[in-house]
């Protein structure tokens, strides 16, 4: 699988979490693994995990491929 529809996507997506005071950061891509880092505000809040399940990682899935999985690294 390509990452450059994921990239696209993820950069799409970070207008929301810098609308809060955060971020993201990729750090790596290996086929439907896809690995994060929330940075800013997004990387303390209580509610990253559900940012990376419910939000980012569904919108990929619905958007691109249902097989994605996105993991977060500190």
């Amino acid at each position: 699988m390509a990452d450059d529809p994921i990239r696209a996507k993820l950069e799409e997506l970070r207008k929301m979490l810098q609308a809060d005071g955060g971020d993201l950061e990729v750090v790596s891509i290996e086929g439907a693994k896809v690995q994060l880092r929330l940075t800013g505000a997004c990387g303390c809040c209580p509610h990253a995990t559900m940012t990376i399940k419910q939000g980012l990682e569904r919108i990929l899935r619905e958007e691109i491929d249902k097989t994605i999985t996105v993991e977060q690294v500190k």
